[in-house]
């Protein structure tokens, strides 16, 4: 059965719900206020058939900021342990690594494929059960360690291209409505030769965001901006 994110879906209209999608609309409405009034964005062609607005003010999206920040941390602050544990460890850390390595020299759609179905292969465990809170955004470590929900395998996914040296503006974390299953949603999207893919816990392939149809992003985000993404139609 695949498993998907309990965040309900909103209907335009409709308040906020409590709970984690109701977290992310939140930010994104509050990110939608650091945009300075008056100011007019410039619309581009996005995927999944919408047009975006780009903006480099983050700090509204706190959970996202957090664990980068954790995230930095553990790198330097890694303790001995074993690979089992339910901590972030050097052998954990160090196994991950291994892992990237021997991808190095491979080519970068081998690379895209490879690192999708590594994290894949990890349990999903929603917020509540594995961290006792409604919405929680974890780090490659954190996830590696006690697994996680659908943003916290974007988050590994793409914290691993980078490592690999993939391109910051090749990047983004994509919070989405899944329209079939009425729930939010959060994918990874890579560009690669200048088209969109999709690494999703819940599609086994890398696929072209073209051949997707049942997503509509709200908003999308890597370290360096945001965009908010609004119906092309």
């Amino acid at each position: 059965m695949i498993e998907s994110c309990t965040m309900p879906f909103v209907a335009p209209g409709r308040r906020y719900p409590a709970g984690p999608w109701g977290v992310l609309m939140s930010a994104f409405v509050c990110a939608m206020l650091l945009i300075p009034h008056g100011v007019q964005a410039s619309v581009e062609k996005s995927f999944f058939n919408t047009n975006e607005t780009k903006s480099t003010k983050m700090e509204t999206f706190k959970k996202w900021n957090g664990a980068l920040e954790r995230y930095t941390k553990e790198k330097a602050a890694l303790k001995a342990g074993k690979c089992g544990d339910k901590e972030m460890n050097k052998c954990n850390f160090e196994k991950w690594i291994n892992f990237l390595k021997g991808l190095k020299d491979k080519k970068l759609v081998i690379q895209i494929r490879e690192i999708n179905d590594y994290m894949n292969r990890a349990p999903y465990i929603t917020d509540p059960v594995n961290w006792g809170k409604k919405d929680f955004w974890a780090t490659p470590g954190e996830f590696m360690s006690k697994f996680g929900d659908c943003e916290d395998y974007a988050i590994a996914k793409y914290m691993s291209l980078r490592l690999l040296g993939y391109k910051e503006e090749d990047l983004r974390v994509v919070a989405v409505k899944d329209l079939n299953l009425k729930i939010g949603h959060a994918i990874l999207v890579v560009f690669y030769k200048g088209k969109p893919y999709v690494l999703d816990n819940q599609i086994k392939q890398v696929m072209p965001a073209a051949k997707i149809k049942h997503y509509l992003p709200v908003f999308s985000i890597n370290q360096k901006a945001w965009w908010k993404h609004i119906p092309a139609s």
